[in-house]
């Protein structure tokens, strides 16, 4: 059995604090999406916002150039966290109308 190489678990030490950054960074990225979400359905806004989506994408992917990160990635990427968002502005919004049709009851 051979024994992994310094730099290799070095680097993987690395990699795999920026992973557990990366999942914190998601979850405080999360919790001020649904509380977004909670706003806009309570003043009765769509989940979704596209012109906000798209200027987010493009302003991600000057980032992502910027920094030397493939900006088709960035952007692929971007798209799923949005998709999920908005997800999750869908169902706060149903809970809301579901609550608010509990109340006329």
């Amino acid at each position: 059995m051979s024994e992994t190489h310094p730099e290799l678990l070095r680097l993987r030490q690395s990699i795999d604090n920026i992973d557990a950054a990366l999942i914190h960074l998601l979850a405080e990225r999360f919790k001020a999406t649904q509380s977004v979400g909670m706003l806009k359905a309570s003043i009765d806004l769509p989940p979704a916002d596209p012109a906000r989506e798209e200027r987010q994408i493009a302003r991600l992917r000057g980032l992502a150039h910027d920094a030397g990160l493939d900006p088709v990635f960035a952007e692929k990427f971007l798209n799923f966290v949005i998709a999920e968002v908005i997800h999750h502005h869908e169902q706060i919004a149903g809970r809301q109308a579901d609550s608010a049709e509990d109340a006329d009851a």
